[in-house]
């Protein structure tokens, strides 16, 4: 029995990481002798709804794929979408039957996770806005919830392995924890243990609401750090009252005592609303679980056409299709052997061609395409 309760990378691309009846249905057809050609199509509504996501997931998804029988289409990761296939698989089915299962929650769990980080991008965008969520998940998926957040265009992150996996440097300064251990009272202690002890290049942080009121602690941090960057106020929900009332008086004590450089940085259970009432107060923000604890977007994949004939279940829309960007910032749906609308973009590109992969994945494009569409379809306006 394993040590921790986490499928394995190997389980995963072998396609062992599946729902029973895939085997099953494997079993049936090669008893059969039938491995049908067919096109299949990943979507989460068939019509556009006006309800627009963010694409993520692609990077994984491809690489699962990479090496069979297919040819992969899919819309370019950080990509804006409200309806329509986001990924077109054809192929023999057999060569990626087992794979559904694996396939939907590479694409499904990160789609959710970047749209909210877009959304909370979008609250402040001259603000500072960090990822902080990964200890509400489990830590298997954690590189997965950073790099969806950096996709949907938070400036960091907290987790140090996920950072490793991804190529991205975590990061953050002290937690209530360090503060406690100094004991009551002795707050300065902790603030200035940490300044002498971390890196140059960590900023200088102090958590000022620990154990005493948040205006308090930040004018003893203020005077018991030099050069402190800014301030944290994390204050618990069940004492916090008029949080924008506690912001505004810190800051205006700040700068009363000269201390003008001094930022302030609101962290705790924030979501979208709450940055944009706070955004003219504060420097920057912390996002956990309004990020972390993203609902996955419900994908579906349906095969729609088999040895070259239209066939789908009941409910869902046969035929190859394509998906197009219109100039006023829609997103149509059509047959792909049709014409698409007067100067639409074709939004599903080449991922791979015969299992092997035939795009790069940069995430910084990926975050600047997000970023770009939003403003195209008025994304959180």
């Amino acid at each position: 029995m394993a040590e921790f309760d986490i499928v394995s990378p190997s389980a995963i691309a072998e396609g062992r990481a599946t729902d029973a009846y895939f085997d099953r249905t494997m079993e049936a057809l090669s008893h059969a002798d039938r491995n049908p050609h067919v096109v299949a199509e990943v979507t989460a509504d068939q019509f556009p709804t006006g309800e627009w996501s963010v694409f993520a997931g692609v990077k994984d998804a491809a690489h699962l794929l990479t090496g069979r029988g297919v040819d992969v289409d899919a819309l370019e990761e950080g990509q804006l979408f409200d309806g329509g296939p986001v990924m077109r698989i054809e192929g023999p089915y057999q060569d990626f039957c087992r794979l559904e299962t694996a396939l939907l929650g590479f694409l499904s769990h990160p789609t959710g996770v970047a749209t909210r980080s877009l959304a909370a991008r979008r609250a402040a965008p001259d603000s500072l806005v960090l990822s902080f969520g990964t200890r509400h998940v489990h830590p298997s998926i954690a590189a997965m919830v950073e790099r969806s957040a950096l996709l949907g265009g938070l400036d960091g992150i907290s987790n140090v392995a996920a950072g490793e996996v991804i190529g991205r440097e975590a990061g953050g300064t002290m937690p209530h924890a360090l503060v406690i251990c100094f004991g009551r009272g002795n707050q300065e202690q902790a603030w200035q243990a940490f300044d002498e002890a971390v890196a140059e290049d960590v900023p200088r942080v102090a958590l000022c609401d620990t154990y005493s009121d948040e205006v308090e602690e930040t004018l003893r941090a203020v005077d018991a750090v030099d050069d402190l960057d800014s301030v944290r106020i994390d204050t618990t929900g069940s004492r916090r009252g008029d949080f924008r009332h506690i912001l505004r008086e810190i800051r205006w004590k700040l700068d009363a005592r000269g201390y003008e450089d001094v930022g302030i940085f609101a962290s705790g259970g924030l979501g979208p609303a709450d940055i944009r009432d706070l955004r003219d107060v504060v420097e920057g923000f912390g996002v956990g679980s309004y990020v972390s604890n993203a609902d996955p977007l419900d994908f579906a994949l349906d095969i729609v056409e088999v040895e070259g004939e239209p066939a789908a279940k009941r409910g869902k829309l046969d035929g190859t299709k394509a998906v197009y960007r219109t100039p006023d910032g829609a997103h149509h749906v059509g047959l792909a052997d049709r014409e698409g609308p007067d100067d639409g973009e074709a939004l599903l590109e080449p991922l791979l061609r015969d299992g092997e992969l035939v795009r790069d994945f940069d995430l910084d494009a990926a975050t600047a395409r997000a970023a770009s569409d939003a403003d195209t379809v008025g994304f959180g306006e």
